[in-house]
């Protein structure tokens, strides 16, 4: 499908599933590169980045945990930077390890950033960020985006995990808001 309907907006296909699965393989090279000897702990930010997290652990030739977190900044099609987190991790597995946040999306960066504060709070030994989707013209934190495998526009996106209101998480491509 070129375009799609959720709710009361239309959405034009922007990435194919092909090409994400190709950016998601280099990434996790990347990571398999990088964390190989280190036992890392991946967090995945729910609930969007269930797809993208998915598929990089099935490529992940080394062990390692990981561990789910739910936070919200969106309501609608924009973001707020009111953090709420809803699902906790087990903090015991934190203290002094490697821990890689998987992110579906970073945008402005706020989900990023509480993330930071509360990892360091829990004594993490190193953390790093890995996202399926990074938009650099909307970013305005300090924190340092480890692992990108698409930049894209400051467009509002959906598939492939993201939603706009509950719906299209189940999509297999990226679509963007149709202007």
């Amino acid at each position: 499908m070129q375009e799609i309907t959720l709710h009361d907006k239309t959405f034009t296909k922007f990435i194919s599933e092909e090409v994400v699965l190709e950016k998601i393989e280099q990434l996790s090279h990347q990571l398999n590169d990088a964390f190989r000897d280190k036992n890392p702990l991946f967090l995945a930010v729910l609930n969007g980045s269930f797809m993208f997290a998915s598929d990089v652990m099935k490529q992940l030739n080394f062990p390692c945990e990981i561990q789910f977190v739910k936070v919200s900044s969106y309501q609608g099609t924009a973001t707020t930077e009111d953090i709420t987190e809803t699902i906790g991790v087990d903090d015991k597995l934190i203290d002094g390890r490697v821990v890689i946040v998987l992110e579906d999306i970073v945008d402005t960066g706020h989900t990023i950033e509480y993330l930071y504060r509360y990892l360091t709070r829990k004594n993490a030994k190193e953390i790093h960020v890995a996202t399926l989707l990074f938009k650099p013209d909307a970013y305005k934190k300090d924190i340092s985006i480890d692992f990108k495998a698409i930049d894209i526009p400051n467009d509002f996106v959906v598939g492939y995990g993201l939603d706009y209101n509950q719906l299209g998480r189940n999509l297999k491509h990226i679509y963007k808001l149709k202007q």
